[in-house]
């Protein structure tokens, strides 16, 4: 793997400018594809015709993964080993294994933060028996937009901590897929299922 230095030069092919042309590697801030960050101060390819950025070394990819990997900080729950075991099961009765957990987690914080007329209910879930227990067990979430959603389902429910929520989630998971079998929840977690196996 060759390093490269600031100053050095290479020829690229750049996608902005559709030909081979010249780039010379230069410290930028570079913002992801998708607007969700910015690596500061990284080393890249700069086309010197339209002075854009080209090409990225693979040298300049731990300082990228750092980025991300900060982005997507867990949310850890402690929570009633019985509420890991209801989240195995819906998800074996979607047709998949605990792994699909996590998934199905943050599919109801990304449902119920997108819509929240459907947040409303779920502070009453925690008055059930099953609310109740020693919380013996972690659950960890990890992704770009999971702690942003979760603030705006608390603020819409009234929730005050993340346990109390991932708490009230699960029960509406155990209603929506194991008690009642929605048909909605359930036809589009089996997409989501048949999308990711």
């Amino acid at each position: 793997m060759k390093v490269y230095k600031v100053g050095d030069s290479q020829t690229v092919i750049c996608e902005h400018c559709g030909t081979l042309e010249r780039a010379t590697f230069k410290l930028r801030d570079v913002p992801f594809s998708n607007a969700s960050g910015i690596v500061k101060n990284v080393l890249v390819g700069v086309c010197d015709c339209c002075d854009q950025v080209c090409v990225i070394p693979h040298q300049s990819t731990p300082a990228i993964r750092k980025q991300l990997d900060c982005q997507r900080k867990a949310v850890e729950s402690r929570l009633p080993a019985h509420m890991l075991d209801i989240l195995g099961l819906a998800a074996s009765e979607l047709g998949a294994d605990t792994d699909f957990v996590p998934t199905l987690v943050k599919y109801y914080i990304h449902l119920l933060a997108t819509h929240p007329e459907g947040a409303n209910q779920i502070g009453e879930l925690l008055k059930s028996e099953l609310a109740s227990g020693k919380a013996d067990k972690r659950l960890s979430l990890k992704g770009r937009r999971v702690a942003e959603e979760l603030e705006a389902v608390k603020a819409t429910t009234r929730i005050k901590t993340t346990t109390e929520l991932i708490k009230a989630i699960v029960l509406k998971i155990n209603d929506d897929i194991l008690l009642n079998k929605r048909a909605k929840p359930l036809a589009e977690l089996k997409n989501v299922i048949a999308a990711i196996a």
